[in-house]
């Protein structure tokens, strides 16, 4: 063939003036949780709708203009078309919601900092939990009309596509995305230029265009380097979601924290509360306090003022998981930065420090450029106090400002149409506005069972199809026979589909333990490949291209699903979505979910099934610590954590196997004469009551609202007032007591009574050196409670002692009347730790004297 050019050209429809308000539907993000507005585009061209990945923008550029003109013309799709509006207009002009939650004041504004944010299949700038938690917290935040921004960066290149060849091996692919066809545009100032803002970086600076996208009242702004005026290494710093080296990371975080909070200057944004979802836009702490100093503050100062109005969430639960860089790194990008923020070197990296690692930790760093943190379930919330002990040294983990906020999923994105349906037949429309009502959730327990269960078949069976068609793609792609398929497909049969079904999808790693139900093959066996009683097994997710364990348990599983006996049974599934997992948690019948404990913070796919009549099978780890009741679903009793990974798999593998044996199965198939198991359909509908009211998004983002983001503006606005008054205070006062503290000392005056009568009032005096300090820096209290053993802080009452005056040697003398409230053996502490009630929290300090 002769040697040729290629041109290109696109020739984008003229949109008909009955239909010109499609455009405005493709440009807000409310289309992800509104299915009847993705449904309006399907119906249009079903297979453009399909190749061009359900995105909205992309479809209405490339649709025939024969057919929108038809569209026009049809009364059906205008009825759809003008209904759709509708909702679209009310729900964007409805007012400010209140629920039972506290509101915030008319002129707060929450910033809300993330490096991912999973919306929707059709716009990949997400990996996983992280950034789906973050869309959600938007999309609820949009519910609830909260005056919320959030920050992002715009990857050309999201998470990578997957495919698995016949060995199981994971085949990774990118794909850059054409920003013309997201729901985004760039951000434009009064006389129509582009906001553009500056960030240093080593011996240059880089420019960073803003962007916009709008998550229904929500607005997200996303920073991009990938301009001209850059260079070719410049523009590929946001070119691909957690890629690259070290370097890119830095650079990265640096454009997310620095750029994000001069993007926000640029659009005119004063935000009151700034909340960082995890620890990679922890920068923006130091941007903030550069300004501040800029305009007269000293550093201590400004970073009181700074982080007395930020919230910090960490999402990690092991040590390792923090991002840190070296201090010569850090000394070559924030060289310029630390003396803008007039402190030296050693100030600057104490920032970041822990001890026992020279690293540079951007946890640290959030930790201490904020007042507020949280983990993101009970569990997580104790680990993380733990890992971050160091940074309250004297305070026991149960006790430091380490708090949590249980995750929480967005109700009309991930709960399927037919179930809003139902509740809209049986509940009628007032039930999107109890989200949060547990008592109202109780009359899911009125639907009856047959229709509950043919919803619930329904939703299976749309399952299968798509499943189906991936594994069709998927066969022919790996040169598989038609004979082939048809045992793959033998068991998922969505014309009839009564076969127990057990889904297991995620990202894969190492302690998420994919194929802990394949520790015992021959017990397995005995499980599924029972002709009157089969279970099906469908597996999913991806592995990060560079874990290559976890790729090994994607070949584990792949190997196991070609042995001849499992062909049908065990399905595994390439090209793990948004959409595969939406159709996924409302299809199958069990929701597998096996992490090593501790280390699931959270875990939100469980939250996903539960809230659609899937009933999970869990380790008692993360949520579902919280979220079982011991009748919603089974739950695996985790070992110690310093049991042997081995033996630990061999008896949690065992009482996955009994579960399953003595429990799921049968009562799965103990079918009555309508054909489905009415004990099955009782513990499928308490799933969804107990789990969907509990587990919203909408009740964790009035958490935050609540316990974090008010006290944030509240604190933040009393820091601001008269030229940063109490920040000043706060920080000398801080200053006075960290110098003061190592010659604190505590004795007792009183000597120790064995035994009393109950209603005698027992006398303790007490002496402290306060080195400098005043009585009132203080508290001094007693801590009392019965004795038994694993008693905790929480257990104790507290009893503040009063100054009473100075004692001969120059000690502060402090004392207490007390009558013990309870008979029997009792423990009690007395300690003393610097207090000011300006304090955000109690122990924030991290100091402590314990006598």
């Amino acid at each position: 063939m002769s040697s040729r050019t290629a041109f290109t050209i696109a020739v984008n429809p003229k949109i008909p003036p009955r239909l010109v308000r499609l455009e405005e539907l493709t440009n807000n993000l409310w289309y992800s949780w509104d299915r009847s507005t993705r449904t309006l585009f399907a119906r249009l061209h079903l297979g453009l709708w399909g190749a061009v990945g359900h995105n909205p923008k992309a479809f209405l550029k490339r649709v025939d203009e024969s057919l929108l003109l038809k569209a026009a013309e049809d009364r059906v799709f205008l009825a759809n078309y003008n209904r759709i509006l509708s909702a679209y207009d009310s729900y964007h002009s409805e007012p400010l919601r209140h629920d039972d939650t506290e509101s915030l004041r008319s002129h707060d504004q929450v910033a809300y900092f993330c490096f991912e944010f999973g919306f929707h299949e059709s716009f990949p700038i997400y990996s996983g939990g992280l950034g789906i938690l973050a869309g959600d917290h938007c999309k609820s935040a949009s519910d609830l009309r909260l005056p919320l921004v959030a920050v992002g960066l715009l990857y050309r290149q999201g998470y990578f596509f997957q495919t698995i060849d016949n060995q199981g091996n994971q085949q990774v692919t990118y794909a850059d995305s054409d920003f013309e066809d997201l729901p985004v545009s760039p951000v434009l100032r009064g006389d129509g230029s582009e906001v553009h803002v500056e960030v240093e970086l080593p011996q240059r600076k880089v420019v960073v265009k803003v962007w916009q996208a709008k998550v229904g009242n929500v607005m997200l702004y996303l920073l991009d380097t990938d301009l001209p005026e850059n260079s070719p290494r410049d523009r590929d710093i946001a070119h691909q979601l957690y890629g690259g080296d070290k370097v890119m990371r830095i650079e990265q975080e640096i454009i997310l924290g620095v750029g994000g909070v001069r993007a926000l200057q640029a659009v005119g944004m004063q935000p009151t509360v700034w909340h960082i979802n995890e620890g990679h836009a922890a920068f923006m702490m130091l941007e903030r306090a550069r300004v501040l100093v800029q305009q007269g503050l000293d550093f201590a100062s400004a970073l009181e003022a700074v982080a007395v109005s930020t919230v910090f969430t960490t999402h990690t639960a092991v040590p390792a998981g923090h991002d840190h860089f070296s201090e010569d790194m850090m000394q070559a990008y924030f060289d310029g930065f630390y003396r803008d923020l007039k402190i030296v070197r050693e100030e600057f990296m104490a920032l970041g420090r822990t001890p026992g690692s020279p690293d540079f930790n951007m946890t640290t760093l959030a930790i201490r450029g904020s007042r507020l943190h949280n983990g993101v379930s009970k569990i997580h919330g104790g680990v993380s106090a733990r890992i971050c002990r160091n940074l309250w040294p004297q305070i026991e983990p149960e006790e430091n400002p380490m708090a949590y906020v249980t995750n929480g999923v967005h109700v009309p994105t991930f709960l399927a149409q037919e179930w809003s349906d139902l509740f809209d037949r049986y509940f009628g429309q007032d039930w999107r506005s109890k989200m949060r009502d547990t008592e109202y959730w109780s009359r899911i327990y009125e639907i009856p069972d047959h229709l509950f269960w043919s919803v619930r078949q329904s939703l299976k069976s749309q399952m299968l199809y798509g499943i189906r068609n991936r594994l069709a793609i998927q066969n022919s792609r790996n040169h598989g026979s038609d004979a082939h398929l048809d045992r793959l497909f033998k068991f998922a049969d969505p014309i009839n589909p009564n076969v127990l079904t057990l889904g297991f999808a995620r990202r894969f790693a190492t302690y998420k333990r994919a194929t802990l139900l394949f520790e015992n093959l021959d017990w397995l066996r005995k499980i599924i490949l029972d002709q009157e009683r089969p279970v099906l097994l469908i597996f999913t997710g991806k592995a990060h291209p560079a874990d290559v364990p976890s790729q090994d348990l994607i070949r584990r599983i792949s190997q196991i699903a070609h042995l001849p006996e499992f062909e049908g049974q065990l399905l595994l599934i390439e090209g793990y979505d948004l959409r595969l997992a939406r159709r996924l948690v409302a299809g199958v019948d069990v929701w597998l979910n096996n992490p090593v404990y501790p280390l699931e913070a959270s875990g939100t796919s469980g939250m996903k099934a539960g809230i659609n009549g899937t009933i999970n099978l869990s380790v008692l780890d993360g949520w579902w610590g919280e979220g079982y009741d011991g009748k919603n679903g089974w739950a695996i009793k985790p070992g110690p954590e310093d049991m042997t990974p081995i033996l630990r798999d061999q008896e949690e593998s065992q009482t996955l196997y009994e579960i399953l044996q003595d429990r799921v199965v049968p009562l799965y198939y103990s079918r009555d004469k309508l054909g489905f198991s009415p004990e099955w359909v009782r513990m499928a509908k308490h799933s969804m009551a107990s789990l969907l009211p509990r587990f919203s998004a909408a009740r964790m983002v009035g958490e935050y609202v609540k316990n974090f983001y008010l006290p944030a503006s509240n604190q933040g606005a009393l820091y601001a007032e008269n030229g940063f008054a109490v920040a000043r205070k706060i920080a000398a006062w801080k200053a006075h007591v960290r110098n003061a503290w190592g010659g604190v000392t505590l004795r007792r005056l009183d000597t120790p009574c064995q035994r009393v009568n109950f209603g005698d009032a027992l006398h303790f005096n007490v002496a402290a050196r306060l080195n400098g300090l005043q009585p009132e820096d203080v508290i001094v209290e007693l801590l009392i409670c019965r004795q038994f053993k694993g008693s905790k802080p929480c257990d104790f009452k507290h009893f503040r002692f009063k100054f009473s005056g100075v004692g001969e040697s120059g000690e502060h003398l402090f004392e207490l009347d007390l009558a013990p409230e309870l008979c029997g053996r009792l423990e009690y502490y007395i300690r003393i730790y610097p207090y000011q009630p300006l304090l955000t929290h109690p122990l924030e300090m991290g100091m402590m004297v314990w006598l």
